[in-house]
């Protein structure tokens, strides 16, 4: 299981479809918290509510109800959750509670007893059915139209693309399974059959997301799905290979999130190698340590990690790897963090997360000993942002000189900010563009040369 970054809490998620009521029609307002397989259930929630002829409100005062949608992994992020819903409680009144923090109705009720319901990860029909009670649909399907890929809360260019719920393994510093239970993975078809929907529809960049994206179709075992007059196995390499051909010729964006190191990971390579995927490898390490790790229950190979990194780099040299990591966790010696940093600088990732090791509640790593001193956590977590920063630092500066492709996110008048295919939007850098960006609109692709290079960010100008 990764800890992935939070999203930023907009004040109110905002369909892409602009959706003024009807008169008469109910309205439902969303705010969606956490992680980008949180984002997925949000949208999935709103399609299914806007199919039944509710309008999605993008303020809390137009909108007769609000669904909070919560982040239960972190006591920050449970934080972050409680204060949503009271935000939401004091601008609105009448709010529903679901998502990661739903899985303890009693934190949740016990601080805002005033909820009108509270339902866990997943629990769509749930969702539904707690609508319908606090607001009873009032569907005209001469009127509601659903667009073919859904309400989505990303922008237009872009889309989170789930393919399995659910996590097997057993990270001692992990409730992931507790909460959303044990992986369960989609049909393969399923699966084609979004992803094509959501090309037709104008998205230009597929972010495959899951608690374990090698492990997809394992709880399955890998069986085949009728696609386009063939079959097609539930296995992460055949699924990146039919997204990819997907947008062959149509410039689509491939991006793989959440990828375990398993040694069939070798195989998704050569597709990166083809150009049928990005060549960018988002892969939860967490240490490198080998009594780190076992104490984490977490694969202790860090040394082999490195041999793949290599073979990695040898098969496709424009592979971006990103990572995240925890430091200061119980037991964590000095030596042990060091071997970390040595592991960084062997390892040379090109974009690394870090956090700061927290109890979380019903975490069977609560009952280690040897916890680690809040002061000396910090302290690590700065000497390894350091070490992170000055190899990001060196890598973006010899990007300069560089023609890369960049996908635009934004436009405004001062210029366009850009991704290149080394970046996922939210959690890597941009690449900015300040001259000759005034047709430019979200989505287009261009080729820039690059002019400059910070410790995250690029600037480019415009070929051509």
């Amino acid at each position: 299981m990764s800890q992935n970054p939070p999203n930023l809490r907009p004040d109110l998620a905002q369909a892409r479809v602009p959706d003024l009521a009807r008169p008469g029609q109910p309205t439902i307002g969303m705010v969606s918290l956490g992680c980008p397989k949180a984002l997925v259930d949000s949208e999935r929630i709103l399609t299914r509510l806007r199919a039944e002829g509710y309008a999605i409100s993008p303020d809390y005062r137009g909108a007769d109800a609000v669904i909070v949608n919560t982040c239960g992994f972190l006591d920050s992020a449970k934080a972050e959750s409680l204060e949503a819903i009271g935000e939401a409680l004091r601008e609105n009144g009448r709010v529903l509670v679901t998502g990661c923090l739903g899985a303890e109705p009693e934190y949740i009720t016990g601080a805002h007893p005033k909820v009108l319901a509270v339902t866990g990860p997943h629990q769509y029909e749930a969702v539904l059915d707690a609508v319908h009670q606090a607001v009873p649909p009032a569907p005209d399907p001469f009127i509601d139209l659903l667009p073919p890929a859904g309400i989505k809360l990303t922008p237009r260019h872009y889309s989170y693309l789930k393919i399995s719920e659910g996590c097997n393994h057993k990270c001692k510093f992990c409730i992931i399974p507790d909460m959303r239970g044990r992986l369960v993975s989609r049909p393969a078809h399923a699966v084609l059959r979004e992803a094509e929907k959501l090309a037709e529809a104008g998205v230009r960049e597929l972010l495959v997301i899951s608690q374990d994206t090698s492990a997809y179709g394992v709880d399955r075992k890998h069986d085949l799905s009728p696609w386009k007059g063939r079959e097609v196995r539930a296995h992460i390499t055949d699924l990146a290979r039919e997204l990819g051909q997907l947008g062959a010729g149509s410039n689509l964006w491939v991006r793989l999130h959440y990828v375990y190191p398993y040694p069939h990971v070798r195989d998704l390579i050569p597709l990166m190698a083809e150009g049928l995927v990005l060549p960018y490898l988002d892969i939860p390490f967490q240490h490198a340590h080998p009594e780190t790790l076992r104490r984490m229950a977490r694969p202790a190979a860090a040394a082999r990690t490195l041999d793949e990194i290599a073979a990695w780099r040898r098969d496709c040299p424009e592979i971006t790897l990103r990572s995240t990591f925890i430091v200061g966790y119980p037991g964590e010696t000095e030596a042990e963090f060091q071997t970390l940093l040595d592991w960084l600088d062997e390892a040379q990732l090109d974009r690394v997360g870090c956090f700061q090791y927290e109890n979380v509640a019903g975490a069977r790593s609560n009952d280690l000993p040897d916890h680690v001193p809040d002061e000396i956590k910090q302290d690590r977590f700065d000497r390894f942002m350091a070490k992170a920063q000055a190899i990001s630092e060196a890598k973006l500066a010899a990007k300069v000189g560089k023609v890369l492709q960049v996908i635009v996110d934004e436009v405004d008048d001062e210029g366009a900010t850009c991704r290149t295919k080394a970046d996922a939007p939210e959690i890597d850098g941009n690449l900015f563009i300040d001259e000759g960006f005034e047709t430019l609109a979200p989505g287009d692709l261009v080729t820039v040369t690059v002019e400059e290079a910070s410790e995250y960010d690029l600037w480019g100008r415009i070929e051509g």
